[in-house]
C-alpha cells in the first residue's frame, strides 16, 4: 500500500478498499441488496429514470420497461401531499441528500407510504452525474404514528373540553347570585368555543329573564352590549332558539350555516347592522337541560361558514347539561336561601328604645354558600323591669337550622318572660329539645341585665358558647367566662354554671356567634383574642351602632365563611 494514503485502524486504506470494489460488485450490491433503488439522470429533460433494481419492482409493481425514461413522479396520486413533493423537488435541486415520507402509489393503484433517501451521486472531478433514490415501505411506521397522533389529539380534546367544563363548574359554584351565575356562563364558556354568542334563560312561564352576549373580539364589545340591551325581537323571532328552549330538540345539536338575508327579515335595521359586525357565519344552539325541562340555552356564533368542529359541537352538548344543571342548583339554592333569611329576619328582634342602655346588633349570613344558619340574637325586655339578651347559634345551614331557630328562639323567650334564671331557662329549653325530639343542637349565651342606679348587674350562662365580652370604661376587656355549660340538645345543664358582673357606666358589652371569630386559617381560640384586640381600640366616644361596626370592619371579610351574630350594649 502507498505510504500516502489514509490508514485505517485495521491497516487498510479507502484507496485499497475501492482498489478491490470493481463497479460489477456494486451493480450487483444494489440489484441484489432487497432494497429499492433507483437512479435518475438530473441531466435529460425531467429527470428521468435511468435503472431500477428488482427490489424496487417489488415494491412498487412497476417493472423496468414501466419505469426507464419516466420521472419518478408517476408514483404520486391523489392522496399525494403535492406541497411536499414540489418541496422535495426544489430541495433535490439543492445537490444535498434529502430524506421525505410521501403518499405514493402502487401500480395496482394501493397506496402506500414511501420513505425515500435521494443523494447526489459524482465523479471523480467532482461533478453531478445522477441522482440515487433509495425507497422504503413505511406504511406500518406512519400508520402507527398517525394513530398515535389522533389519540394524542383525542386525549388532548378531552382534557380541553374536561378543563372547560371543570373551569365552568368552578366559575358558577362561587356564584350566590342567579343572574351573575348566567353572566359567568356565557363570559367563560363563548370566548372558549365561538367568535361570539349568548347565554339565555328562562322562568316557568318559558319568558326570557335573562341575557348576557360576550364576544371574543374585544373591538366588538359595544355591540354585543348594545344587542343585550336591546329589545330581544332579534332573539324571540329565531326558530331555531325558540325550539331549542321549548325542548323540542332531543338530540346533539347540530351547527349550521347562517343564511343573513332570513335574518334580516326578522331584524330592525340596526340589529342586523350589529348582528352583521358581530359575525354570521355558523351557529350552533344548545339547550340548556334540569330536571327534565329546558331552563335555557347557550347560543354560539362563528364568524366563518362551517367553523364548528365535531369536537366543538360534543364539547357545547356536554357544556349544555351540566351547565343547565348547575344553573337550576344555583337557582334552587338561592330560592332556598332567600326562604330561610325571610324566616331568618322576620324572627330577629326590633331593638328597643331601653333606659340606660345603647343597643345595636347586626345578623350577616354566609357570603360562601347557598345556604343559611340558624344563628339568632334577642334583646327581650322583662315584666321586672330586667331585660333578657341572648345570641344563639344552631348546628346546620338549612331550612331546617332556620326553622329550628325560631322554636328555640320562642322557647327560651318563653322561659326567659317567666323571670327565669338565665342556667335555668337554658336548662328548659334543653330539657324541651330533647323530650320533642326536636334533633336541634345550639350553642347560646344568656344574660338578664338588671338596671341597678348608676351601674348594672349581668347574669349570664353560656350553653357552649364562646363567651361575652366586656370593656371597661378604663380600656381593659375582660372575658365572661365560668359559666359554660353543654350546649342545648346535649344536656343536662349544670346548675351552678351561672355567673355575674357589674357594669359601670360606659361599658360595653358584646356578644357573638362563633362566625364573628372562626375561620379556616384561624382557630377560634385566635379569633376570640383578635376579637379582645378590636374591641379594646374600638372608639370610645362611639356608641353602640360604632363599636359593632368597628368590630364587624375588623373581624370579618368581604364574604363571610359563616353566619354569624354581633349584640353590642353600652351602658349609659
Amino acid at each position: 500500500m502507498s505510504g500516502d494514503r489514509a490508514v485505517t485502524a485495521t491497516g487498510w486504506s479507502a484507496e485499497d478498499a475501492a482498489d478491490l470494489v470493481s463497479d460489477h460488485l456494486l451493480v450487483r450490491a444494489a440489484r441484489d441488496s432487497g432494497v429499492a433503488v433507483t437512479l435518475s439522470d438530473p441531466h435529460l429533460p425531467d429527470e428521468p429514470v435511468v435503472w431500477v433494481n428488482d427490489a424496487f419492482t417489488a415494491l412498487t409493481g412497476y417493472t423496468p420497461a414501466d419505469v426507464l425514461g419516466r420521472n419518478c413522479r408517476f408514483l404520486q396520486g391523489p392522496g399525494t401531499d403535492r406541497t411536499a413533493a414540489a418541496t422535495l423537488d426544489r430541495r433535490v435541486s439543492l445537490a444535498d441528500t434529502q430524506t421525505q415520507v410521501l403518499l405514493n402509489y402502487r401500480k395496482d393503484g394501493t397506496p402506500f407510504w414511501n420513505q425515500m433517501i435521494i443523494a447526489p451521486v459524482h465523479d471523480e472531478a467532482g461533478r453531478i452525474t445522477h441522482r440515487i433514490g433509495i425507497q422504503v415501505d413505511a406504511t406500518d411506521r406512519v400508520r402507527l404514528e398517525q394513530v398515535r397522533d389522533v389519540e394524542l389529539e383525542l386525549a388532548q380534546a378531552t382534557t380541553a373540553r374536561l378543563d372547560l367544563l371543570a373551569r365552568v363548574s368552578d366559575a358558577l359554584a362561587s356564584r350566590l347570585d342567579y343572574a351573575d351565575a348566567v353572566d359567568t356562563l356565557a363570559d367563560v364558556a363563548v370566548p372558549a368555543l365561538a367568535t361570539w354568542g349568548f347565554v339565555v334563560t328562562t322562568d316557568e312561564a318559558r319568558r326570557v329573564e335573562r341575557l348576557h352576549v360576550v364576544t371574543r373580539d374585544r373591538a366588538r364589545r359595544e355591540d354585543a352590549l348594545a344587542l343585550e340591551h336591546d329589545t330581544i325581537g332579534w332573539l324571540s323571532r329565531s326558530p331555531r332558539v325558540n325550539a331549542a328552549l321549548r325542548g323540542e330538540d332531543q338530540h346533539v345539536s347540530a351547527p349550521w350555516d347562517v343564511v343573513p338575508d332570513e335574518v334580516a327579515t326578522r331584524t330592525t335595521p340596526e340589529q342586523f347592522r350589529i348582528l352583521e359586525r358581530l359575525g354570521l357565519g355558523s351557529a350552533l344552539v344548545v339547550p340548556l337541560r334540569a330536571r327534565g325541562r329546558v331552563i335555557g340555552a347557550i347560543v354560539l356564533v362563528h364568524r366563518e361558514a362551517g367553523g364548528f368542529g365535531a369536537e366543538t359541537v360534543v364539547t357545547a352538548a356536554h357544556l349544555g347539561r351540566r351547565a343547565g344543571l348547575t344553573l337550576d342548583n344555583v337557582r334552587l339554592y338561592l330560592r332556598e336561601r332567600t326562604s330561610a333569611l325571610t324566616l331568618q329576619h322576620s324572627l330577629l328582634p326590633e331593638i328597643p328604645d331601653l333606659p340606660g342602655m345603647d343597643v345595636a346588633a347586626r345578623y350577616l349570613p354566609s357570603g360562601q354558600r347557598a345556604e343559611v344558619g340558624g344563628d339568632w340574637f334577642d334583646v327581650l325586655p322583662l315584666k321586672s323591669g330586667r331585660v333578657g339578651l341572648a345570641v344563639g347559634d344552631v348546628v346546620g345551614h338549612d331550612m331546617q337550622a332556620a326553622g329550628a331557630m325560631g322554636q328555640l328562639r320562642s322557647m327560651l323567650r318563653s322561659a326567659a318572660w317567666r323571670e327565669t334564671d338565665p342556667v335555668a331557662a337554658l336548662a328548659e329549653v334543653d330539657e324541651l329539645v330533647r323530650a320533642l325530639d326536636i334533633g336541634a343542637i345550639a350553642t347560646v349565651v344568656h344574660l338578664v341585665w338588671d338596671q341597678d342606679g348608676d351601674g348594672a348587674r349581668v347574669v349570664f350562662a353560656q350553653a357552649g358558647h364562646p363567651p361575652a365580652l366586656v370593656r371597661r370604661p378604663d380600656g381593659t376587656v375582660e372575658r365572661l367566662d365560668g359559666a359554660l355549660s353543654r350546649p342545648v340538645g346535649l344536656g343536662p345543664m349544670d346548675p351552678t354554671a351561672q355567673r355575674e358582673v357589674r357594669l359601670e357606666l360606659g361599658a360595653v358589652l358584646v356578644a357573638y356567634s362563633d362566625g364573628l371569630v372562626e375561620r379556616r386559617d384561624r382557630p377560634l381560640v385566635e379569633g376570640i383574642a383578635a376579637l379582645e384586640r378590636a374591641l379594646a381600640e374600638a372608639p370610645f366616644d362611639a356608641g353602640s351602632a360604632g363599636v359593632r361596626d368597628h368590630l364587624l370592619a375588623r373581624l370579618v371579610p368581604e364574604r363571610p365563611e359563616d353566619d354569624l351574630c354581633l349584640l353590642v350594649v353600652r351602658h349609659r
